[in-house]
């Protein structure tokens, strides 16, 4: 069962004073839509432009492009459904872990094995910033709705959060005891939520820097979080194949998938919130209904030759 802790503090300035006021309505908040039906998908396309394996995948929130992270040190941009190359990104000295574009699909922002952060400015076709202060390899990468602020989670134990006008750490937030692996924001609020090998999934308040809640229950490590649209729950994943699903205004586990024995490496929700979509490390993208009272299995899609390692619905619920 989920406990609560609030004992986790960051060290820092806190945002308190730049981030967006924290009782700002989600416009998706009484939106409804139809869940996604991936057991009527196919594959359409497989294109190869990495020299290493694909870390991670995001997609432009208004463009038919993807981005995608490898181990070979690069992030490229590709349209879609074809697969032609738009542009590629060469300045991290080691993998490139994680891709997130900022809200407005303007630019890219990257975290590497280099443990620096980079953000990418479409336009001027070069990297505009470099964040070096994590001391080591950095996981995660995810903006703020609003495209002010950046937030990235790192082997060396903390989550930090990035002033993108002022090129600052604003505010580093401690309390995880081992790699911290995965962040994402609560959809238009304050709040973050982390995913670390200490086996916890923590949420925090960015605006003072302090730890509101840590979910237990993972007996591995935590690969991978995710926020429905609405922000009323997480799902994570960890590396023995186990899913869990974590309603945040109750602080309780209220759904558990087992995908192993192979770890599930990334977990994405589609804009329904109804739709579970499991990267695991037996090749396949096993894809869940969290409609009723217990999660159904609906499909596995097939196709890659070796573990797959991100998975990403596009926001207008079409495609995966």
């Amino acid at each position: 069962a989920a406990t609560l802790e609030k004992s986790k503090t960051a060290k820092g300035d806190t945002l308190k004073h730049s981030l967006p006021a924290s009782d700002r309505e989600n416009p998706y908040s009484k939106l409804e839509f139809e869940p996604l039906p991936v057991n009527s998908f196919s594959l359409q396309k497989t294109f190869k432009g990495h020299l290493m394996s694909v870390s991670d995948i995001a997609i432009h929130p208004k463009k038919p492009v993807i981005a995608t992270a490898s181990d070979d040190t690069t992030w490229k941009l590709w349209s879609i459904p074809n697969g032609d190359l738009i542009m590629a990104g060469e300045g991290h000295k080691d993998w490139v872990a994680s891709v997130s574009f900022h809200p407005q699909g303007t630019q890219i922002a990257t975290a590497s094995g280099d443990s620096t952060v980079k953000l990418w400015d479409f336009q001027a076709a070069r990297c505009t910033l470099t964040f070096t202060e994590h001391t080591q390899a950095v996981w995660g990468v995810a903006f703020h709705d609003t495209g002010d602020f950046l937030a990235s989670c790192s082997l060396d134990h903390s989550t930090r959060l990035w002033d993108i006008a002022t090129a600052k750490c604003k505010a580093t937030l401690r309390g995880h005891v081992d790699s911290v692996n995965s962040v994402c924001w609560q959809p238009f609020t304050n709040n973050l939520c982390t995913g670390s090998s200490d086996k916890t999934v923590s949420l925090w308040d960015a605006r003072t820097g302090l730890c509101a809640q840590t979910f237990y229950g993972h007996l591995n490590s935590c690969n991978s979080v995710v926020f429905d649209l609405k922000g009323g729950f997480v799902a994570s994943c960890d590396a023995d194949g186990i899913v869990k699903l974590w309603d945040v205004r109750m602080v309780k586990e209220f759904g558990s998938i087992d995908v192993g024995p192979h770890s599930a490496n990334k977990v994405s929700l589609d804009r329904s919130g109804k739709v579970l979509a499991v990267a695991c490390d037996d090749t396949m993208i096993k894809c869940f209904s969290l409609k009723g009272d217990s999660p159904t299995e609906l499909c596995q899609l097939s196709g890659h030759e070796d573990s797959a390692l991100s998975v990403a619905f596009d926001p207008y619920g079409s495609y995966a």
